[in-house]
């Protein structure tokens, strides 16, 4: 094991022998030029530069006009749940059948209780996350049931996979969150496979979770093996759990994701209600006409998770992305869902609540310059929006059928940059530079200057992927490409790998938890 290797194993364990950021010597060296190596964590973004708007006031009007038009004459349908029919019923909306039809008002006025920004608590407080305001929380890829692995196979994920995947997310710097399922894996039973899914984000990271959501009995679990973790005082009091409520768009939510919600919104954890768009299949192709759709969809779903309890933290979410006309097959990195992104972003902020979407999202199949191109353009527009809570920041391909180790790594260099991005200009009298510029003086050159010699380190990010040197150099070092070095970090950060300390009598009260649910049910594959 190389020395850099060593330095970055000591500082990786959150909890082991040096604490976090204590990487020392040449990895610190690389970790301030480019944004931190494994273990010198960044802190979720705090951002210093302005959103970027597309609708002005007359537009947001409109837009927010439609939506109540939309929810009191069409409404939004809560499937196969009588208990959620009858609570709707009983704050006022007018419910025929499954068809919920909202007054004007209703829902934003029951959404004055939600918070507009909160803490979810990760078990290392260092590494909690604030939701909303300013801040931005990166968390990597959600749900692919495949993986593109470090040997270059396509393949059914498994729970080796998944580990592997928190792992990355634990030492990614730039990753502030532990995400939920990182890849489906498989080859553990359907009905059982959250508990060790939950578990893995428990115990080999010390970032926040997410929670299950595929059926209201796991949501439970996730709430009790919470309790387990954290505390049943401090689970009740405080969010420690977010998850994901889609929308079965167009219109309507279903018994397994209201199901969870109500879990959830009565734990009080917080509830990410997001309309999964297809535009020109799940909604209109036109960027308004989803806005109208995806802001009713919000309103409705958001504002229930209030009648459940009031004060539940939920956020304003959306997953927005147009379709090929010729195939229909979802696309990425194409205009308007950018446009939709801003506008949902607007509409966000004017309800006061935390807003979610975006993320590093293509369509390509291999992390190639498509995968590159089309990522960064959902990248940079989700961060320009404002968004609070970025799912699929890191590792998605093949429109969310895959989870990638080499696009996962490629991606947290992204990040990196996205994080410098967001700090904004430095006006400080180092950033003014002005000594720097009196003592060059016209002719002459920075390069030896004191100013640039007491910042050179940390000046510009470098990337940890990218390959900037000399054509003769790179021939030299076997001629990589981006995936060959991104393939070889990740298989160094693996190996260097060290779990988080847990206290051991809440590792034993988790595995005798899950060893219990597992033994009350058979194994169960669909």
């Amino acid at each position: 094991m190389s020395d850099t290797v060593a330095a970055d194993q000591d500082a990786a364990a959150g909890g082991g022998r040096r604490g976090r950021g204590a990487s020392g010597g040449a990895a610190a060296r690389r970790a301030a030029r480019t944004g931190g190596g494994p273990g010198t964590q960044l802190t979720y973004i705090k951002r210093k530069i302005n959103s970027f708007e597309v609708l002005n006031e007359e537009g947001l009007a409109l837009i927010e006009r439609n939506a109540d038009t939309v929810l009191e004459e069409i409404g939004i349908e809560f499937r196969d749940d009588a208990e959620a029919l009858a609570m709707w019923k009983e704050a006022g909306a007018d419910v025929k059948g499954e068809r919920v039809h909202f007054p004007r008002g209703l829902c934003r006025s029951l959404l004055k209780t939600a918070p507009s920004q909160f803490t979810q608590h990760a078990r290392n407080p260092e590494r909690s996350v604030q939701i909303g305001g300013n801040a931005t929380v990166f968390a990597p890829v959600y749900g692919p049931p495949f993986v593109r692995d470090l040997e270059g196979n396509r393949r059914y994920a498994t729970i080796e996979d998944f580990r592997n995947f928190v792992k990355l997310a634990y030492l990614a710097p730039s990753i502030h969150h532990s995400g939920g399922t990182v890849c489906e894996p498989v080859d553990v039973p359907v009905n059982k496979r959250h508990l060790d899914m939950v578990h893995a984000h428990m115990t080999l990271s010390d970032k926040p979770f997410m929670g299950s959501v595929t059926a209201p009995e796991r949501a439970e679990d996730t709430v009790s093996m919470a309790k387990i973790l954290f505390g049943d005082k401090f689970v009740d009091e405080n969010t420690v759990i977010i998850n994901l409520i889609n929308a079965n768009s167009p219109m309507v939510f279903d018994e397994t994701m209201l199901g969870a919600a109500k879990v959830y919104a009565r734990n009080n954890q917080a509830c990410i209600v997001t309309p999964f768009i297809l535009a020109g299949a799940m909604s209109p192709v036109t960027v308004a006409g989803t806005l109208t759709q995806v802001l009713a969809e919000v309103l409705a779903g958001a504002s229930f998770t209030q009648l459940v309890r009031p004060g539940a933290p939920v956020l304003f979410g959306t997953f927005a992305s147009s379709i090929s006309m010729q195939s229909g097959a979802p696309t990425f990195g194409t205009p308007e869902p950018s446009l939709v992104s801003y506008g949902a972003a607007q509409l966000a902020r004017r309800l006061g609540l935390p807003f979610r979407t975006g993320g590093s999202l293509c369509a390509s199949k291999v992390p190639d310059a498509q995968a590159a191109y089309e990522s960064a353009n959902t990248l940079n527009s989700t961060l320009l929006a404002g968004t609070n809570f970025v799912l699929h920041s890191a590792g998605w391909l093949e429109g969310g059928l895959a989870s990638c180790y080499e696009k996962f790594m490629m991606d947290v260099d992204q990040l990196g940059m996205a994080q410098k991005l967001a700090e904004g200009v430095d006006l400080s009298e180092n950033g003014q530079a002005m000594d720097a510029i009196r003592q060059v003086g016209p002719g002459s050159h920075y390069l030896g200057c004191d100013h640039t010699q007491a910042n050179f380190q940390s000046a510009f990010y470098r990337s940890s992927i990218a390959d900037n040197n000399s054509y003769e150099q790179w021939l030299a070092e076997g001629e990589k490409t981006a995936p060959q070095r991104a393939n070889e970090l990740a298989r160094r950060w693996l190996e260097s790998y060290e779990a988080p300390h847990l206290d051991q009598g809440i590792a034993d009260g988790l595995n005798d938890f899950i060893a219990r649910k597992k033994e009350s049910m058979p194994d169960a594959f669909t």
